[in-house]
């Protein structure tokens, strides 16, 4: 596995993405729409092993690249230029966000496929899509650790699935695997292994959290491989699998 880790997308996931690679070791290049000039900050709060480029800097940097753009962001996004690149898939669908896109039917389709339908050469991995992006940097134990969670991951391809499973390993994750990306959809918004399980709050995140306050700062909770696995298992699904913002900003990508 490269040790060099590309991140597409400066929000909320690819910045916490970003901090987890550096803790493990990887050197991280990051982008996003607005230029390198505007990750100054993050980029010296992370340290020598980071740096700030350009999209196709990033994409000429390594095989292994985090998709952290918003969902509607996807099909801006060039398949010629990551033809053969490994993409770790975590976008999620937000029609607050993201419009009313058509071609979304998550009872039909999981937004996964829609990624790899359109980056076609490229090797789209699901994960990091269903944890919340304050647990995903506070929750990540080393292996063994007994507080260690599961992230559920989906791909056509076995190789690349345990690429990303080794780069899980690394940055402080188990992992389920779940099967292809037509079996993605079990970990989109809605479903149970969606946010709560690793908030550990009583409360219904597809309504989005009232209690911002509350969200930023609940320490969560362990959820390992048994139930990460029980709770994919009662994953019912149907055609309004879309996440909502609640008392959150839009996130810039």
């Amino acid at each position: 596995m490269s040790k060099i880790v590309g991140i597409i997308g400066s929000g909320m996931i690819g910045s916490q993405v970003a901090r987890l690679a550096i803790s493990a070791g990887f050197n991280v290049v990051i982008c996003n729409t607005r230029g390198p000039e505007s990750l100054a900050d993050l980029v010296a709060e992370l340290g020598s092993k980071a740096e700030a480029a350009v999209f196709d800097e990033v994409v000429q940097a390594t095989n292994l690249l985090v998709l952290a753009v918003p969902f509607a962001a996807y099909s801006n996004l060039s398949a010629e230029k990551l033809a053969g690149k490994i993409l770790i898939d975590t976008l999620n669908y937000y029609p607050e966000r993201d419009g009313v896109m058509a071609e979304v039917h998550t009872d039909k389709i999981a937004t996964s496929e829609l990624v790899q339908n359109h980056l076609s050469k490229s090797l789209v991995v699901r994960a990091i899509n269903n944890m919340d992006f304050v647990r995903l940097l506070s929750r990540a134990r080393p292996a063994g650790d007994k507080e260690r969670s599961a992230l559920p991951v989906a791909s056509n391809d076995a190789e690349a699935k345990k690429v990303v499973i080794e780069f899980l390993d690394a940055i402080g994750y188990d992992a389920v695997d779940m099967g292809s990306l037509s079996d993605s959809w079990r970990s989109e918004p809605t479903m149970p292994v969606y946010v709560n399980p690793y908030w550990g709050q009583d409360t219904v995140y597809e309504s989005g959290p009232r209690d911002v306050q509350s969200f930023m700062t609940a320490s969560g909770r362990v959820v390992d491989k048994n139930e990460v696995s029980e709770l994919l298992s009662k994953a019912v699904r149907h055609d309004k699998m879309f996440g909502l913002l609640g008392n959150f900003a839009v996130e810039k990508s």
